[in-house]
């Protein structure tokens, strides 16, 4: 069982996919050991952001097709492919992208909340190539992510962009040498947990909101009652850096 590995770096939680050998390709077992560190992620108070990659060089093929020929799911319940796609995670999460992110190793990276993405990087929604779609969140969420018609013909050819081009989209907040992607995810992990985790939680739940105007004022009513609004604006006023307790 060690097709995922987990690592605490810090605040961070630095989970792996670890089947070089098939791309990293999700079958059952990567699916329900992912599953299982996005839980670790966000039961553990001391984590506070996760960035996930991929070993040997790939982040993930995707769905494994060949698992799922022999009636495999990649899925988890109703959390969606490798128990990431359709979750509603409430800690940030990072995709650290080197080499192939394809079908729904790109669908994953996309359910993450940031990306980096190494030069090589190769993301690309394929699915139209053997008579499916992007079923996993690819149709849904890249139209919303780069303009309609950029999306659209990624979507209906099936060919991949480089790690480059998606930072020029605006897929990838960074763009960095081969071999880095993971060390500079982790990097951005350490600016975004010095703040406070209620708010980085609200912000998520805002901005997956259906209503995000409601889901904004309800979020600040609720912030505006906490211990930790009150240790930001106490530390702000005594300039120090402010003691989060996620209270």
């Amino acid at each position: 069982m060690n097709e995922v590995r987990t690592e605490r770096v810090g605040s961070a939680l630095l989970i792996t996919i670890d089947r070089p050998e098939a791309r990293n390709a999700v079958d059952a077992a990567v699916a329900e050991q992912l599953s299982a560190a996005l839980d670790e992620l966000e039961s553990t108070p001391e984590l506070r952001v996760g960035v996930l990659t991929g070993a040997g060089g790939s982040f993930s093929a995707g769905m494994d097709l060949k698992a799922a020929l022999r009636g495999e799911s990649p899925a988890v319940g109703e959390r969606g492919l490798g128990g990431l796609t359709e979750a509603a995670l409430s800690k940030p999460l990072i995709a650290a992208v080197e080499g192939f992110a394809l079908g729904g190793g790109f669908e994953m990276a996309l359910a993450c909340d940031l990306i980096v993405a190494a030069e090589d990087a190769k993301f690309g929604l394929p699915e139209v190539k053997r008579g499916l779609i992007a079923g996993a969140g690819g149709v849904v969420r890249l139209p919303r992510r780069i303009p309609h018609h950029l999306a659209l013909e990624m979507l209906l050819t099936g060919e991949p962009i480089d790690g480059r081009r998606a930072a020029e989209l605006g897929l990838a907040n960074r763009v960095v040498p081969n071999g880095e992607a993971a060390a500079v995810a982790l990097q951005l992990a350490e600016r975004i947990a010095v703040n406070a985790p209620l708010a980085l939680a609200a912000v998520k739940t805002v901005v997956r909101s259906g209503d995000p105007w409601a889901a904004q004022r309800a979020a600040n009513a609720r912030l505006m009652t906490t211990a930790d609004v009150r240790e930001g604006m106490t530390a702000f006023a005594e300039r120090r850096a402010p003691q989060w307790t996620g209270e």
